[in-house]
């Protein structure tokens, strides 16, 4: 249930070669800069470099206080919102949001994905048409700098990696203010309630509530 295949359709994002080497998301982390680098000058003409390393589909809405770090990609009809800061490695796909204030750093997010209001997003890739609620966020590193341990029930998955946020399936809602601890990931067309402090595995099609009991959708 946490597997690439199991958490992404491929046919929304400009990474779709790139992710297919990969059994599981967070192992594509690592490289997401060199492949931003190699991609960018392939994009063509309706791309703008707009900085070095920097480039921008010509539909797309750039707020003038916004910052685009390097290397970043930002798609088609999306909107860069005002203060926005992209740190860089940051692949924005098509129709996206990325709002007021919100940081985003070494992420993949697919098409449709809204980050509109006061959210950070750190070492995490996010599908296609999913939502982050105003003041939501990806926590990337344990208190204790340890390596990070995908949890799933009774299963430990030792990733090996100090930087993991949260991977995000298609079509998930995280509410409003809620925390995903690092290591998080959530399956498709699942929902966290507002004000989560989300851990481990949600599967596919749940809600995670408050106080962490998960629920089937129905």
């Amino acid at each position: 249930m946490y597997t690439i295949k199991d958490l992404y359709d491929l046919d929304h994002t400009l990474a779709k070669d790139y992710l297919s080497q990969f059994t599981y998301p967070w192992e594509a982390l690592k490289g997401i800069k060199d492949f931003i680098l190699q991609l960018g000058p392939t994009l063509g003409d309706d791309y703008e470099e707009r900085s070095e390393h920097v480039w921008v589909h010509k539909s797309a809405i750039v707020a003038s206080t916004a910052y685009l770090g390097d290397p970043c990609i930002i798609g088609p009809n999306t909107e860069v919102r005002h203060c926005a800061f992209i740190r860089g490695s940051a692949l924005v796909g098509a129709d996206c949001v990325v709002g007021n204030s919100a940081e985003l750093k070494n992420v993949i997010l697919f098409d449709h994905v809204q980050t509109p209001h006061y959210n950070y997003v750190g070492d995490s890739i996010l599908g296609y048409f999913s939502h982050m609620g105003a003041g939501s966020i990806t926590s990337n590193v344990r208190s204790d700098k340890e390596l990070i341990v995908i949890h799933n029930g009774t299963e430990k998955i030792e990733t090996g990696i100090k930087k993991i946020g949260a991977m995000l399936g298609d079509h998930v809602e995280i509410g409003c203010n809620a925390v995903c601890n690092p290591g998080t990931v959530v399956g498709r067309n699942s929902n966290v309630y507002p004000t989560s402090c989300v851990r481990g595995v949600v599967p596919a099609n749940s809600i995670y509530k408050n106080n962490g009991e998960i629920i089937e959708k129905r």
